[in-house]
């Protein structure tokens, strides 16, 4: 090359050349090529390494790889070698980076590949070379889920623990290493350290609580015998992973119980836990001592205290029994002052006839005189029994009207306290029918509802339902107007019948009307017809006398609608007993029949009770148990008691 240039110009006769000088760029040019990098590696880098300002950091990285064990390894059992080895990270293993083991892998590529070994005359097998091995390890290391599962199955690693003779001789020593070796494993970073004999208590509880609540994150998928991706089809591959699953799961659990069983051996043969517990020991038994101590003096201060206080205490009960015998007496002299002049009054009114003008004014007053004897106080009647010695009838009679306002003020009261409870109640839906309470319990409900209380008594499962929907069936009212009662209609309808203030109530009333009224007409009857009574009583007197039943004797009937239900659990209607001597008459036609005494009567009696329907003979020895009597005349004597009792049952019902 040279430093100008010709320039020929080509005239008639010659040739003209002229030099043009040119502007050349000075460059530095690199040599490249194996032969000059090799020969260049030979004479400046011992070890093969080119020393470049990049490749510096090679040098220390590792440590030598003996080439009698790379050569003796087989790419084919890749999976049992060491990885840490074959690289030169035997002794960093674990703690060695990934840019160490870069560093180290490239020195490792520069030191055995096989095109450079070819080029120093070395023989080389292509497939069963042992830079294969080089390579799976850098694609293991190099990779971190697969290094963290080579990590887990180390072959360095030691699973076993400590003998006790070790444990005896060195046991903070041991036990030091031990955890600290096993500390690698452990998913928190900060490991607390197993510390000294000198160690404060909560250092060493603090400990221990880690290790008992250790979590590993060791995990087998290394070991697995079979590869996932080697399956022919989707079935075996998962064949393949259930089986690897359960064998990581198999030998997980085996690594926590070596886990666990290494802490039980460190805790069992811990001094510093020993100590701990004797001195907590201590600590209690003293403030035992202290406590019993204490105990001791406070149950003698309390003992003093409680005696005081229960005299004090008695004084108090002696004073507040005085108190309330004191109380007490006043109220059961108020009772039988108030007791004794309801007695006056009924005597008075009784006496003088209750007043009464015909027979149904001699009811009404008889009523009248229970609406009174309840509803005035002990003042009111002994003011109404003086006014009544001087004015008489005109007294009862004011007396009945200021009964029968405060009855009514007090029926008004609860209309008015209902009709706020339906003015504040919510609109009833559409296509819902509203029935008022008067029509929906009607006579015929209210004598179902008596008739369903009787059948279904207290105990019954879920009873008010069920007598709702007795109800419900057996009312043609209801069928007919779509109105149903429910349980609590049922229940609240029970809880106004059971009420003592029956003149609350006006079915009284119409009942004794009735009864009245059927009793007059069967007295008619009575004196027309040919039949034979029982007994030495009259129809008139029976007449009187269930008159003064139904009108006078208001106050035991209470009474014993009160025990009754306490019995049922709610109102119900007495069964009808059937008296002694009633009218009897001839079933063949009217004809007199010998009159059956009392104690006959009783004798029968007691025969039905003593034979049942299920006796053989039974009318037989029924009549050999009534002196002067026969079977027929046992036989008809009950058919007509049986009339009788229905006869009374068709007269109340016709009445409500």
């Amino acid at each position: 090359m040279t430093n100008s240039s010709e320039v020929t110009t080509t005239a008639a006769t010659a040739l003209v050349a002229v030099e043009v000088p040119l502007k050349v760029a000075r460059r530095r040019v690199e040599r490249v090529g194996f032969v000059y990098y090799s020969s260049r590696r030979q004479l400046h880098a011992p070890g093969g390494v080119e020393r470049s300002e990049s490749d510096e950091k090679l040098e220390g990285v590792g440590e030598e790889v003996d080439i009698s064990y790379l050569k003796s390894l087989d790419p084919k059992e890749w999976k049992d070698q060491d990885h840490y080895s074959i690289l030169g990270l035997g002794k960093l293993r674990f703690e060695a980076t990934d840019d160490d083991i870069r560093r180290s892998y490239r020195r490792m590529v520069l030191l055995h590949h096989p095109d450079k070994r070819k080029a120093k005359g070395e023989e080389v097998i292509q497939d069963d070379d042992y830079f294969t091995c080089i390579t799976k390890a850098y694609e293991i290391l190099g990779t971190p889920k697969a290094r963290r599962s080579f990590d887990s199955v180390d072959p360095e690693f030691d699973d076993s623990l400590p003998t006790q003779s070790d444990i005896d001789s060195n046991y903070f020593g041991v036990f030091n290493k031990y955890f600290t070796l096993n500390g690698r494993w452990s998913e928190k970073a900060h490991v607390p350290a197993f510390g000294e004999v000198d160690a404060k208590r909560d250092e060493v509880e603090r400990f221990y609580n880690f290790w008992y609540d250790f979590k590993s994150w060791r995990e087998f998928s290394y070991l697995d015998e079979e590869d996932k991706e080697k399956g022919q089809d989707r079935d075996e591959r998962r064949w393949i992973e259930k089986e690897n699953k359960a064998a990581r799961i198999k030998r997980k659990k085996e690594e926590m119980t070596r886990i666990r069983s290494l802490v039980d051996l460190a805790y069992n043969n811990d001094k510093r836990i020993q100590r701990f517990k004797q001195e907590e020991k201590d600590r209690k038994a003293a403030a035992k001592r202290a406590k019993m101590d204490a105990a001791q003096a406070q149950k003698a201060e309390q003992e003093r205290a409680v005696r005081e206080a229960a005299l004090a205490k008695e004084k108090a009960e002696k004073a507040e029994q005085k108190r309330i015998e004191q109380i007490r007496i006043e109220r059961e002299q108020q009772k039988k002052l108030l007791k004794k002049e309801r007695k006056i009054l009924r005597d008075k009114v009784k006496d003088c006839k209750y007043y009464a003008k015909n027979d149904k004014d001699q009811l009404k007053h008889m009523e009248g005189t229970e609406k009174i004897c309840e509803t005035f106080n002990l003042a009111e009647m002994q003011a109404l029994n003086k006014a009544m010695e001087s004015k008489g009838r005109e007294s009862f009679v004011a007396a009945l009207h200021t009964a029968e306002q405060k009855i009514a003020a007090e029926l008004e009261e609860i209309n008015q306290s209902q009709l706020k409870q339906k003015t504040t109640a919510p609109a009833t839906p559409k296509g819902v029918k509203e029935v008022k309470k008067t029509e929906l319990w009607s006579n015929e409900n209210v004598q179902l509802l008596i008739k369903a209380v009787n059948l279904f008594p207290a105990g019954t499962a879920q009873r008010w339902d069920v007598i709702a929907t007795f109800i419900n069936q057996h009312s043609p009212a209801n069928a007919s107007n779509g109105a149903l009662v429910t349980a609590r209609d049922v229940l609240n309808k029970a809880k106004a019948l059971q009420n003592t203030d029956h003149s609350k109530s006006s079915l009284k009333t119409q009942a004794n009307d009735a009864a009245f009224a059927s009793f007059e007409k069967s007295k008619k009857e009575v004196q027309t017809s040919n039949d034979i009574t029982l007994g030495e009583e009259t129809p008139a007197q029976a007449s009187k006398e269930n008159v003064k039943q139904n009108g006078v004797d208001h106050k035991v009937n209470n009474q014993q609608q009160k025990q009754q239900t306490k019995q049922n659990g709610t109102v119900g209607a007495a069964p009808t007993d059937a008296p002694a001597a009633a009218p009897a008459t001839n079933g063949t036609g009217g004809a007199a029949s010998k009159t059956w005494t009392k104690e006959e009567q009783a004798l029968l009696e007691q025969a039905i009770k003593t034979y049942p329907n299920t006796t053989p003979d039974r009318w037989d020895r029924i009549a050999s148990c009534i002196p002067n009597r026969s079977k027929k005349d046992c036989m008809r004597r009950v058919k007509e008691l049986v009339e009788l009792v229905n006869s009374k049952k068709e007269a109340q019902a016709a009445v409500k």
